[in-house]
């Protein structure tokens, strides 16, 4: 049976992102809610003033952003990728670091010029923040990169 790509981007996002039911300052330093979530919906971003959600509310938003938001950009910039484990792993890469750094990176180069050798190493390079190796994106990266 296939994997539904979004499913799978879901649960390393759940995996690696934490449920956070308050906001808070992610790594980066950027307000954060759920699983992740720097803005909501309509486009508002996350403020450490918002007041709490549920866990149904972060279900909903992860699931909201990976599909309107990261499954789309994803498809995009990366046409030609027609596996499911692969999409859900650049859905997740995406998810975690945006989609303007998806676009300008050589792992996008590598992925459209179908290089699939070359793209876990691609990834395994995007396990820094603030200019310092993170222990949880360098296990997120490996995460993404078993799904090549």
């Amino acid at each position: 049976m296939t994997p539904d790509p979004l499913a799978v981007a879901a649960s390393l996002c759940r995996r690696f992102e934490g449920l956070y039911l308050r906001p808070y300052l992610c790594p980066a330093g950027v307000p954060t809610i759920g699983y992740g979530a720097t803005y909501y919906e309509d486009g508002t971003r996350v403020t450490l003033l918002d007041p709490p959600i549920t866990r149904e509310r972060a279900e909903t938003l992860l699931l909201w952003h990976l599909k309107r938001r990261y499954l789309p950009a994803v498809l995009a910039l990366c046409p030609g990728v027609d596996d499911p484990a692969r999409l859900a792993a650049l859905i997740d890469f995406t998810f975690n670091l945006g989609e303007g750094n998806l676009r300008a990176s050589t792992l996008r180069r590598k992925v459209n010029a179908e290089e699939w050798d070359a793209v876990p190493d691609q990834l395994l390079l995007w396990n820094k923040a603030g200019g310092r190796v993170l222990r949880g994106l360098t296990l997120r990266r490996e995460a993404e990169a078993a799904l090549i």
